[in-house]
């Protein structure tokens, strides 16, 4: 049974339920990917994935009905992304591959140097929803509403860790910060187009939960160094 696509289905799923796709979903199946009454999907959200079959096309959508599941959730690494807002298509591109990558909550941070002061959430969910599908992973990620840097400092996990890509750090000790077995989140954090302020700066190094890393000798577009953090990150966290 060739599995042609994966599509996200936010209600419960279970064996021989028959239920619809949304409409969205159902014009993609039948005019983009043109499948047929009989052909095979994959359908999946936070519970797992399954096998499901299209019954037929109606008004209400496409009908499908669950078949058998596939695949069970995995224990997935607690990996953050807290940004400063960058334009929209640099943004979509941070948002897509830091899903493929494996993050687990984006959150939107508001600095001195913050440019953009606006996210579109509805479209970023979107983006993240078709990036799950697409790279094979079975959880979605979460994007928070943008917030001030010193509210997302307050509220950091006491137990976390924060990974501050610092340009004015000379070194990157990751191997030793990450080399026990971490289950609190680890949570990356860049800065704005022309980094954050001294004061700032001052206020995430005091934080105790906070690790400075050095990336790169040269300076780095937000969307280069957050997704060469979250790399550099889980390539460590694998390790132990």
């Amino acid at each position: 049974m060739a599995l042609k696509i994966r599509l996200y289905f936010s209600d419960k799923i279970q064996s021989d339920l028959v239920s619809h796709l949304t409409q969205e979903q159902s014009h993609y199946v039948k005019v983009v990917m043109r499948l047929k009454k009989g052909d095979y999907l994959s359908v999946f959200n936070t519970q797992g994935e399954w096998n499901a079959i299209i019954e037929n096309y109606e008004k209400k959508g496409a009908r499908i009905k669950i078949l058998k599941k596939v695949r069970d959730k995995k224990n997935e690494r607690n990996v953050w992304l807290a940004f400063s807002p960058i334009k929209q298509n640099p943004l979509n591109f941070l948002i897509q591959k830091g899903t493929e990558l494996g993050v687990q909550k984006f959150i939107p941070v508001q600095s001195e140097r913050t440019v953009v002061k606006k996210i579109n959430i509805t479209r970023v969910k979107k983006i993240i929803v078709e990036s799950s599908e697409q790279s094979n992973r079975i959880s979605i990620p979460e994007i928070n509403n943008l917030q001030t840097l010193k509210n997302f400092l307050s509220q950091f996990p006491k137990n976390g860790y924060l990974i501050f890509c610092d340009l004015n750090c000379e070194k990157n000790n990751l191997k030793n910060i990450l080399s026990k077995k971490i289950e609190e989140p680890v949570c990356v954090l860049i800065g704005p187009e022309g980094d954050f302020s001294e004061i700032e700066r001052k206020l995430i190094i005091d934080l105790k939960q906070t690790h400075s890393i050095s990336l790169a000798k040269n300076i780095l577009r937000a969307e280069t160094a957050a997704l060469s953090a979250i790399t550099i990150v889980n390539y460590h966290l694998n390790l132990s």
